[in-house]
């Protein structure tokens, strides 16, 4: 339990200042080319821990395997996080990295489409109570200067294609191994949109000289040892679990925007960031409580919205 902690805290941390970081950087390179850069470097970095890590476990990577792990790639970094870079250079960085904390929400409504999770009453309220903080944070009838209803688009895109391959890696993080299945992942993504970038004519390393600490930061630091904590989490617990970093994100993240970059919060960005803090905890309590009853043997899904001799799960 202590290390699922440590990897939380970690993720949180690294995470709360990504959005600021990609944004100093986003003024001088081109969001694609950013992109693949940043995950290049991360797959990089981790992909000799793979290697071990799948010759340590006898794990030989068939064609299934290594187009499974393509696909994760391009639902990651070609969709997801060209989403997220998108988004966070068309609104503030405290308000951008806020939204993308409502990823636990989509997080738990896929792992109920997708595996054995149930989608109770309490989970429905979380979900409503996460899209009023999403709503509440951009304040679409009067934005604040800064942010934008396509920057807010991009980020819901983003917080959902995200725990799409947060689910998906589940599945698969197992026995693949989370270094390995990372790094490939990451490095797959990554040559498929520089191929983009590369096709459509796009600077393939323009800016980065400018910006170069920047871009080995969230190459090195939040792209490699970030995501490897998140998923290192999920390897030691469960998607939803791990998903307390977005939980602690929006309490740290608006304060590295506010010294580093100089955002201003105004009433409805801590209305906002509250209801999705609340809606979190109901998400993870609501969890928590869905474990112990299958634990215990209880079937979940024939209690939703019924009475039973044990416990009343509605």
């Amino acid at each position: 339990m202590k290390k699922v902690i440590l990897y939380i805290v970690v993720t949180a941390f690294l995470f709360s200042t990504m959005n600021v970081s990609l944004k100093i950087a986003g003024a001088n390179i081109d969001p694609f080319e950013l992109t693949y850069i940043r995950f290049l470097i991360g797959g990089l970095i981790l992909l000799p821990l793979g290697i071990m890590e799948l010759r340590k476990n006898k794990v030989k990577l068939g064609v299934k395997d290594l187009l499974y792990l393509l696909m994760l790639g391009i639902i990651c970094i070609p969709v997801s996080m060209m989403f997220f870079q998108f988004g966070t250079n068309s609104m503030n960085a405290s308000t951008s990295a806020v939204l993308f904390c409502i990823n636990p929400v989509f997080t738990m409504l896929l792992a109920c489409t997708l595996s054995n999770e149930v989608f109770t009453n309490r989970r429905l309220v979380a979900v409503i109570i996460s899209l009023a903080g999403f709503v509440f944070m951009i304040k679409p009838w009067d934005m604040q200067p800064g942010n934008t209803l396509i920057g807010a688009v991009y980020m819901l895109l983003s917080a959902a294609t995200f725990s799409l391959y947060s689910v998906l890696g589940k599945k698969s993080i197992q026995r693949i191994g989370t270094f390995a299945q990372t790094s490939l992942a990451f490095i797959f993504g990554s040559l498929v949109l520089m191929v983009f970038v590369a096709v459509t004519g796009r600077p393939l390393i323009a800016g980065v000289g400018a910006s170069l600490p920047v871009v080995l930061y969230v190459g090195i630091a939040v792209t490699g040892i970030g995501y490897l904590s998140y998923f290192l989490a999920i390897k030691n617990s469960d998607a939803t679990t791990a998903s307390i970093a977005f939980f602690l994100k929006p309490a740290i993240a608006p304060i590295v925007a506010v010294v580093v970059m100089g955002d201003v919060l105004l009433w409805n960005s801590y209305e906002g960031i509250v209801l999705i803090l609340i809606a979190s905890f109901l998400n993870m309590r609501e969890s928590k409580r869905c474990s112990q009853l299958k634990a215990q043997g209880i079937p979940v899904k024939a209690l939703i919205g019924k009475k039973n001799s044990q416990q009343n799960v509605a």
